[in-house]
């Protein structure tokens, strides 16, 4: 009958932190105190101080933080606070600038300004829009480019490399650094095989102070990012993960009632289960972290991320794929290649064994080396991919990622090289 009574009660304790567990474990490190609200509220026994009394930036490593951590989210939390005009009435200002002097260029500039996306990039249709105002897209890129002399340095770049690309025309670094970090900057994924290099250290510093991406001081409140990990490179200690613990709420329980009551009684058991849930939900991260950098090791020295499926971490873990989905969902890792969403180290699979991520890659790499008289078209990339990687896909499919990769059509390759010659 003990053995019972023992039983419910600790499967009850557990189902009270697992439902504890759960909000906190999805929330990201920046809301959990909000997350933290419905379990705090009506308990006498709780007191929680908020994890954002103290600057970010004091905490992190200083291995990190001369990169983009420094330069980026540490000060976003501050200029938030404080920040008065919007990004798009600062864009907008410099539209009557000396860059866009003719009505023809402040409309397309408008344009661009109007169709960035959350982080800054451009994404509208330009094929669209030119059509529509009788204009050719050469008109439309060479005054699209002159954002790279437009404040924040970066706005307006349609993906990670043109943007940093434009940040490295305003940077501060030697002509060898300079000539480096333009390759670098196109190879953003086998950074580590530049190391050799003799000036990699400069242009490792200096693309590490970019902005990624490139708006990201002007993000809304909603989307303040904290990182829940630091993963960096220790010299004598190899790589390192260190759990952001100290931006976590504190939550002291006070032991002071002596009156044995139910109330009393129930209030300090929630009070437990709370401080349980905000443990599991520490460790779950870490082991998470752990995990990527056995998996993405690679990464960490410069290298590409390599395919991970969720299915992976939850065999780990013992869990089903959607509690490891939701577990990072809304996370973020500090690192000193920048500040990462925990779900980008997970590539979409396209079975088992290969990745979105690989395919890309596979892709760039055939174009990059193709025939400038006879370049692939998608369905010839379809066949080699499908010979390489053993699996069925679409031309559609292809067609995509050759755009996510911002890669012309095989015919619009032809004349770019044909003009390259001329």
């Amino acid at each position: 009958m003990l053995r019972v009574k023992t039983s419910v009660e600790l499967k009850n304790k557990l189902s009270n932190t697992l439902r504890n567990w759960l909000p906190i474990l999805q929330s990201s490190l920046s809301d959990l105190g909000e997350a933290m609200v419905p379990f705090v509220e009506g308990n006498p026994l709780i007191d929680v101080k908020s994890g954002y009394e103290e600057s970010f930036e004091a905490r992190i490593p200083k291995k990190i933080q001369f990169g983009y951590v420094q330069n980026s989210h540490s000060e976003a939390i501050e200029a938030l606070t404080i920040q008065v005009k919007s990004l798009y009435d600062i864009l907008q200002e410099q539209i009557d600038s000396s860059l866009f002097p003719t009505p023809l260029s402040q409309m397309i500039a408008t344009y661009v300004i109007e169709n960035l996306d959350e982080g800054g990039y451009y994404e509208g249709d330009t094929k669209k829009f030119c059509i529509e105002h009788g204009i050719s897209e050469e008109q439309f890129e060479k005054v699209r480019l002159r954002f790279i002399h437009v404040e924040p340095v970066g706005i307006g770049a349609v993906n990670v490399s043109e943007s940093f690309l434009f940040q490295l025309d305003s940077a501060s670094i030697s002509d060898e650094g300079y000539s480096l970090a333009c390759k670098m900057i196109n190879d953003l994924d086998a950074l580590g095989s530049y190391r050799k290099e003799n000036a990699f250290e400069e242009a490792m510093k200096v693309i590490g102070s970019f902005k990624n991406p490139p708006a990201i001081d002007y993000l809304e409140d909603s989307t303040q990012i904290v990182p829940d990990l630091m993963i960096y490179n220790d010299e004598q200690e190899g790589i390192e993960v260190r759990l952001n613990d100290q931006y976590y709420p504190s939550v002291t329980i006070d032991n002071g009632y002596k009156v044995d009551h139910p109330f009393v009684r129930e209030k300090l058991k929630e009070a437990k289960s709370l401080v349980d849930a905000l443990e599991m939900r520490k460790a779950t991260l870490y082991k998470v972290g752990l995990m990527i950098v056995e998996y993405q090791y690679d990464f960490f020295l410069g290298g590409a991320i390599k395919p991970l499926t969720l299915k992976t971490l939850a065999d780990e873990f013992g869990h089903n794929p959607s509690t490891i989905s939701r577990a990072i969902a809304n996370k973020y890792i500090a690192c000193d290649r920048g500040i990462y969403p925990m779900k980008d180290f997970f590539t979409t699979a396209i079975d088992e064994d290969v990745s979105n991520a690989a395919i890309k890659e596979y892709v760039s790499e055939l174009v990059r080396n193709e025939s400038h008289k006879k370049p692939l078209s998608d369905m010839k990339l379809l066949e080699l991919i499908q010979e390489k990687f053993k699996i069925t896909m679409v031309r559609r499919t292809i067609a995509k990622y050759r755009k996510q990769l911002n890669i012309a059509g095989s015919s619009e390759r032809k004349q770019l090289y044909l003009l390259g010659r001329s």
